[in-house]
C-alpha cells in the first residue's frame, strides 16, 4: 500500500477503502466466463501450474484444506478427492457471484460431502486458530488490498507444520519472454476479454494488476515476515507464474 489510505487497483491510485468493492466489479463482470477465459488465456496451461501446486501441498487423506479465492473451485474440487470422506475442504472466496459459479459446478460434478463454502476476505479469516492443515491461494493474492495482513491471517488460521501454497502471476526471467508478454497482455488479453466476455476494461485491470504485484523474491520476503518459515518458490513457464510455499512452525 502507498499509504495508509491509497493502494494500487491495476495502475491507478485509488482509496484504500474502495479496492474491495472495485475488485468485487472485475469479478462479478467475469464469474460467468472466467473458466472458459482461463482456457483461452493460458492455452490450457493453467491446469498443469494447478497440478503442480496440488502436488507440493502434500495433502492426504483427512486433511482440512483451505482454498482462498476458490473461485470456480479447480483446486477445491482436486482436494476433496484428496481428503475423502474423513477429510474437509473450504471454498472461500470474497466474492459471491465467483461462490455461486463454484458451487454449482462442483455440485454438477457430483463433489459434494466434504466440502463447504465461505464468503471471506482473505485479511481477516473468519476461522479459529490452527483450523487447517493446508491453505491455497491461486491467482488470488493480487487482489487483495492489504496483502500483510492476508498472510498473517493464513498464518494464524493454519495448524503448526501446516503448508501454504501461493499460486500467483510473477515476473519472467527472461527479458525477451518479459517483452512478449508484456504485448500479449496489453493488447490481445483485453481484446480477447471483450469479445469472450464482453468485458475490455477488466481484463485490461487484470494484465496491470499482474505488474504491481511483488516479484518472486518479495513476495519470498513477505511471507516470512509473516511467520513462515522454509519460504521457497518455483518459476512454471519462465518465471510468468511462480507457486511459493511455506511452512508455519
Amino acid at each position: 500500500m502507498a499509504d495508509n489510505k491509497t493502494t494500487h487497483f491495476g495502475y491507478k491510485t485509488v482509496d484504500a477503502q474502495d479496492k474491495v468493492k472495485m475488485v468485487a466489479g472485475v469479478f462479478h463482470s467475469v464469474a460467468a466466463k472466467y473458466d472458459l477465459m482461463n482456457d483461452l488465456m493460458s492455452g490450457g496451461v493453467h491446469r498443469l501450474w494447478k497440478r503442480f501446486t496440488i502436488e507440493l501441498s502434500g495433502v492426504r487423506n483427512g486433511n482440512a484444506v483451505l482454498d482462498i479465492a476458490g473461485g470456480t473451485g479447480d483446486l477445491a474440487a482436486k482436494f476433496s478427492r484428496l481428503v475423502g470422506p474423513s477429510g474437509r475442504v473450504v471454498l472461500a472466496d470474497i466474492n459471491d457471484s465467483m461462490l455461486t459459479v463454484g458451487r454449482e459446478k462442483l455440485t454438477n460434478k457430483g463433489i459434494v460431502g466434504n466440502i463447504e463454502y465461505v464468503q471471506a476476505n482473505a485479511e481477516c479469516l473468519p476461522f479459529p486458530d490452527n483450523s487447517f492443515d493446508c491453505i491455497t491461494i491461486a491467482f488470488g493474492l493480487r487482489n487483495v488490498t492489504d496483502k500483510d495482513a492476508a498472510l498473517r491471517s493464513m498464518n494464524r488460521v493454519l495448524k503448526p507444520g501446516g503448508r501454504l501454497l501461493v499460486l500467483e502471476f510473477s515476473k519472467p526471467v527472461n527479458p525477451v519472454i518479459g517483452k512478449l508478454y508484456d504485448r500479449y497482455s496489453f493488447d490481445i488479453l483485453p481484446k480477447m476479454g471483450q469479445l469472450v466476455a464482453n468485458d475490455e476494461e477488466s481484463y485490461r485491470y487484470l494484465a496491470e494488476s499482474i505488474r504491481m504485484h511483488p516479484d518472486q523474491e518479495t513476495l519470498k520476503g513477505m511471507m516470512s515476515d509473516a511467520g513462515f518459515v522454509d519460504v521457497r518458490y518455483h518459476n512454471m513457464t519462465a518465471g510468468v507464474v511462480a507457486v511459493h510455499r511455506g511452512v508455519k512452525p
